[in-house]
């Protein structure tokens, strides 16, 4: 009995290995490096140009911000964004525009449910755990780091 299962057990994963997608983890790393360098390169080109405005460096990263938001809003908006995801993979969700892109996607998602229980209601079910779980991170250990100093 034992060896019968043995042999199934093999069977079932010689298929499961054969029928298995290959994985693409190096072009898929590369692919995230670079666009996800681009969107940096991006926010690097908005802050160096507002600084030589002679916009002052704490208005400079506010406003870097703004902007980094609205490209990644309005890309998703009009469906250029879910395309690059596609392609770049965490490449553009660590960025503050894969942020942006997790806010509005659901939004324009639940439009059709009307502004206060659609798009009001449901614009933060994928970014509200992260920044749940992202503020309890950060108390918990801005209470660590004061005991600790």
């Amino acid at each position: 009995m034992a060896k019968q299962e043995d042999k199934i057990k093999e069977k079932f994963h010689r298929v499961t290995k054969e029928s298995s997608p290959k994985s693409k983890i190096y072009k898929n790393c590369i692919c995230a490096f670079l666009v996800g360098g681009v969107i940096c390169d991006i926010g690097q080109f908005f802050y160096n140009f507002l600084i030589s405005m002679g916009i002052p460096t704490d208005d400079t990263l506010i406003w870097v911000t703004i902007i980094m938001i609205f490209i990644g809003s309005l890309l998703t908006g009009i469906g250029i964004y879910d395309k690059l995801a596609s392609f770049a993979g965490a490449g553009t969700v660590v960025p503050i525009t894969g942020f942006a892109n997790s806010i509005v996607s659901p939004a324009i998602e639940f439009k059709k449910e009307g502004y206060i229980l659609g798009v009001g209601a449901k614009m933060f079910t994928i970014a509200g755990p992260v920044l749940v779980y992202g503020i309890t991170s950060s108390v918990i250990v801005g209470i660590i780091y004061y005991f600790i100093k």
